[in-house]
């Protein structure tokens, strides 16, 4: 990811977040992914953990969210949210690119409104084919870039294939290497 951004930075963008959550749901562009009972799902790229409740929702108590950010703050205001809703089942990570997370362990990824930032995108595309199931997917929206942009920068490596393009996400599949 970039370097992570100022405090202030972060905080007038979660004021922004929440009402942005308050008018668009995160509940119905989760609800385009089919995330079930029990999965495993990575936030890529958390920012201030507008999906962690409902994504608690979906994943249930057998299940298990991990949140990642570059930006302290950001893990903080997770282990907050997971806290305050008594969500047990969420893990915070802190860093620019590696998860620490095991091969072929996770369901689903959301990378949203990250991509753009990022320093090596390849590297980060790298270490989430690595954790990604055989069928796990990568859920993908980025309001700074173009359909066009998107499709060809996830692709380009071979990785990931588009699978579907939903309302408001693309969805990607582990291409073959």
């Amino acid at each position: 990811m970039a370097k992570p951004m100022s405090s202030f930075h972060f905080k007038f963008m979660s004021l922004g977040y929440k009402f942005r959550d308050f008018f668009l749901p995160r509940m119905n562009i989760l609800k385009e992914l089919g995330i079930r009972p029990g999965s495993h799902v990575l936030d890529y790229g958390c920012g201030p953990g507008s999906y962690i409740t409902p994504l608690a929702q979906l994943v249930g108590k057998s299940g298990k969210i991990y949140a990642l950010d570059i930006q302290p703050l950001a893990i903080q205001k997770v282990q907050h949210i997971a806290s305050k809703k008594l969500v047990a089942n969420v893990e915070t990570i802190c860093s620019d690119c590696k998860t620490g997370l095991a091969d072929s362990s996770m369901d689903a990824v959301l990378l949203y409104d990250t991509f753009h930032s990022l320093v090596d995108p390849d590297g980060v595309l790298r270490e989430l084919h690595r954790l990604l199931k055989p069928n796990g997917i990568l859920s993908f929206n980025d309001h700074h870039m173009k359909e066009k942009e998107i499709v060809s920068k996830v692709t380009n490596t071979g990785l990931f294939k588009l699978s579907r393009k939903d309302k408001r996400t693309y969805t990607f599949s582990k291409g073959e290497l």
